[in-house]
Order: structure tokens, then C-alpha cells, then sequence
């Protein structure tokens, strides 16, 4: 393992980044800023092409070129055949797949990192039950939080967080991506802030159908309010840390997933609040929508805890049982009246 050192003091390391899209590409742009040389993974040849005949993912990241410390390769042992570290970014539906690919390849005591942001799309599980049953007994982290692609490809200035088991690890992947405008803090609370990545994409699509209906600031803040209740209530029950909604990974990105255009999951509610189905919003917008997915999840898991969740119950019900926004939003409204808390 070479021991030249990063810009920000961690040593120089090759990471094997395993997933092409916006946020892959703009880690790997991050890793790239702090001195790490970036294996970029994608499983289609043409994409991958484009990418190093361009030296620009013009199709998911456009505008950013890419330095000559990232190499972009559509094979997975080019990638991790001289990896230290492996970070993993492909959609949700995908996980499984990488993940059980990893096992056949991976030294027994290489960690893995994801920030892959969703729940199983088949057992509806959160991804590091999935990363332990596919790659055993080895460290395992999930860095999230409030983080737009774009901004992160520009350097403005983003703090998420990293979960860990192993505070170690954590601290690993953290100082990895740590740098002068990248804020990376750690946590132990894998539950917490996977949760927390998965079910905001959900209400960020409650949200854009809100305002797409026009209901004004108003119902934004009242379902933000509330949509984090609901998020509490499903993650404390599955062992996760109330504090941790609290903070980056809980509140942060559920404000900033809710708020701005940036995110896939609120143009998907602004798409269904003017009338457009499904199959042409996802291909207006161009990339996954991860909220679409996690709502059938969320809808499964909440009815396996016996959880009340109203929101994320009538995003579902649009997406899954046909009926319109303004049919959802009636249902919400006459809901009876009941304590806040308790």
C-alpha cells in the first residue's frame, strides 16, 4: 500500500468507486481534490466509453472534466485490482447485485463504504443488513447527509455524515473524503442515517406534490414537520438514535430534499402534481428517482411494525394505487384531530 499522503494529511489512497452517475462521479471528483487516485466503475461499456473518450461524464455530471487521477473502467477486477478502498454508489436496486459481485473479489479485511441512499427494492431491509449477508464479517459504512452532486462537483461547501459500527472504519472513509469544503463527521448509527437517506426521498416527492398543487410555504414546513415524525417513529423502532434524526443525515437532508429542484425526488411531485405519469417524469428527469422505489418499501415496512405513517402512506398510495394528488392531500386533510406528540 503506497504511503504518499492527501491533501488533507490521510494517506494517498486508491479507491475503487463503483458507480458512474452524479453522485459517484462527484465523489470520485472529491477524492480526486484530496489527492486519491479513483477506479470509476459502471457496469454499462458505452457509458463508460463516453466518459474516457470525453474526460466528462457529459450525461450525468456534465461540465466537470475529469482529472487523470480518475479512470473510468467497465471492468470490476480493473477497478479493484489495486484498490485500498472501496466506496460504493450505484442505485438501491442495484445493491444486492455489487455487493454479492464484492464477495468473490474483495480481500477478507477490505472494508466497504456506500453512499447509496435507499432501502432493498425486494426485502425492503436497509442496505448494511444486505452488505452483511452478502459480504460477511468485514467493516461496513454509509456516508450521508445533505448533498447535492452539482454542489459537490463545484467545491461549494457540504457536511455530511459517516456510519460505522467500527469507529475506525468510519474515521477512515470520513478522512478519505474529509477536505477544506467537504465537512465529513462520523457516527455509529448505521440504522439512523440509513433511514434517514432512505424514507426523505419519499417525502421530498410528498413535498413537490404539495407545492405543485400550490399549497404555498405553509404546507411545505407542516410536511417537513411531520414527515420527521415519521421518520423518527419507523427508525427508532428499527434501533436507530432519535439524535440522529436531529442532525445531517435526519433534518438536513430531509430540508434540502424537500426544498430544491435540485432533487430528483421533489421534481417527481412537481411532475405528478401537474399530471404527468410516472414512466415520463423519470424520463423528463433522466436519472433514478430512489424515492419511487423506497415508497412501495416504506409502505411494506411501516405495515410490518404496525407504524403510522400518513405522508408516506398517500405517496404510495399515488405511486402504487393510482389515485390523484389532489385525492391523496383530501385524505391527509381529513385525518381527525390528535395530540402533536404522543
Amino acid at each position: 500500500m503506497s504511503k504518499e499522503v492527501g491533501v488533507n494529511g490521510s494517506t494517498k489512497a486508491t479507491v475503487a468507486l463503483l458507480g458512474p452517475g452524479s453522485w459517484g462521479t462527484a465523489l470520485a471528483l472529491q477524492l480526486c481534490r484530496n489527492g486519491h487516485r479513483v477506479r470509476l466503475w459502471g457496469h454499462e461499456a458505452a457509458q463508460v466509453e463516453a466518459i474516457r473518450r470525453d474526460s466528462e461524464n457529459r450525461q450525468f455530471l456534465p461540465g466537470f472534466p475529469l482529472p487523470s487521477e480518475l479512470i473510468p473502467t467497465d471492468s470490476l477486477d480493473e477497478a479493484l485490482s489495486d484498490a485500498t478502498d472501496c466506496l460504493v454508489v450505484v442505485p438501491s436496486m442495484a445493491f444486492e447485485s455489487v455487493a454479492s459481485a464484492l464477495a468473490e473479489r474483495l480481500p477478507q479485511d477490505m472494508g466497504v463504504a456506500w453512499a447509496t441512499k435507499g432501502l432493498d427494492s425486494r426485502s425492503g431491509q436497509l442496505l448494511h443488513t444486505i452488505a452483511r449477508e452478502c459480504l460477511g464479517d468485514r467493516p461496513l459504512a454509509v456516508a450521508s447527509g445533505p448533498s447535492f452532486a452539482l454542489e459537490v462537483a463545484r467545491g461549494l461547501p457540504t457536511a455530511i455524515t459517516v456510519a460505522s459500527s467500527s469507529e475506525s472504519f468510519a474515521e477512515r472513509i470520513a478522512l478519505l473524503l474529509h477536505g477544506d469544503r467537504f465537512r465529513a463527521y462520523t457516527s455509529s448509527d448505521m440504522v439512523g442515517v440509513e433511514m434517514c437517506g432512505a424514507a426523505k426521498n419519499v417525502l421530498a416527492i410528498a413535498t413537490g406534490i404539495a407545492d405543485g398543487l400550490g399549497f404555498g410555504a405553509n404546507t411545505r414546513a407542516a410536511i417537513i414537520t411531520r414527515g420527521l415524525a415519521e421518520l423518527i417513529r419507523v427508525g427508532t423502532a428499527l434501533g436507530g438514535r432519535t439524535e440522529t434524526f436531529m442532525g445531517l443525515a435526519g433534518i438536513g437532508d430531509l430540508v434540502l430534499t424537500c426544498t430544491d429542484n435540485q432533487s430528483r425526488n421533489r421534481r417527481m411531485g412537481l411532475a405528478l402534481a401537474s399530471g404527468k405519469g410516472i414512466e415520463q417524469a423519470k424520463s423528463e428527469i433522466g436519472q433514478e428517482v430512489e424515492g419511487v422505489v423506497t415508497a412501495l418499501a416504506i409502505h411494506r415496512l411501516s405495515e410490518r411494525l404496525g407504524i403510522e405513517m400518513p405522508i408516506s402512506e398517500q405517496v404510495y398510495r399515488v405511486l402504487y394505487d393510482g389515485i390523484s394528488p389532489e385525492q391523496a392531500t383530501k385524505a391527509l386533510l381529513e385525518r381527525d384531530p390528535k395530540p402533536e406528540f404522543g
